[in-house]
């Protein structure tokens, strides 16, 4: 893994902490969003990188919550693991709004970070809400997250099942 990618996975991990906190809190407020990202332990880069993926998923929130509402059918956004919400909100931010960042990338960080900062059993249920989405609102970005001899998501999400 590349220096660059790291530095990316560090700094999702502190969108998804920022992303935790104004779950919980219910304040979206920047400043406070800003001051909870000040306190990690990161560089300015990291920070902004972070900043970016939270205010876009905030900016687009209610798009994303009905977005995963709609794949995840019979199952309510607010009963999901706040964990696992708020992981499936910022990848799906990238997938739809973030063309510098390949869909590929986007899921497997989203199922790493499940995996590590939520249950055994998040990175496949990540993996496939990521498909749903991908499959449903995105067919045309389908392509790029599969290469040749790789699973696709969908033969990935089937053999962690």
């Amino acid at each position: 893994m590349s220096n660059k990618m790291k530095r990316r996975s560090k700094a999702r991990e502190l969108a998804l902490q920022a992303l935790y906190q104004v779950d919980l809190t219910k304040d979206d407020d920047r400043k406070h969003v800003d001051k909870v990202l000040a306190e990690q332990d990161a560089d300015k880069e990291q920070r902004e990188f972070a900043r970016d993926l939270v205010y876009g998923t905030l900016e687009h929130q209610d798009e994303i919550d009905k977005m995963i509402s709609d794949v995840t059918q019979n199952w309510a956004i607010s009963r999901m693991a706040v964990v696992d919400r708020n992981v499936l909100r910022l990848a799906t931010h990238e997938l739809l709004h973030r063309d510098d960042i390949p869909p590929k990338v986007s899921i497997n960080e989203a199922i790493e970070i499940g995996k590590r900062f939520s249950t055994t059993n998040s990175g496949a249920f990540i993996n496939g809400i990521l498909d749903k989405i991908m499959n449903h609102y995105l067919p045309d970005k389908v392509s790029e997250v599969t290469t040749e001899g790789e699973p696709s998501v969908e033969e990935a999400q089937e053999e962690g099942s």
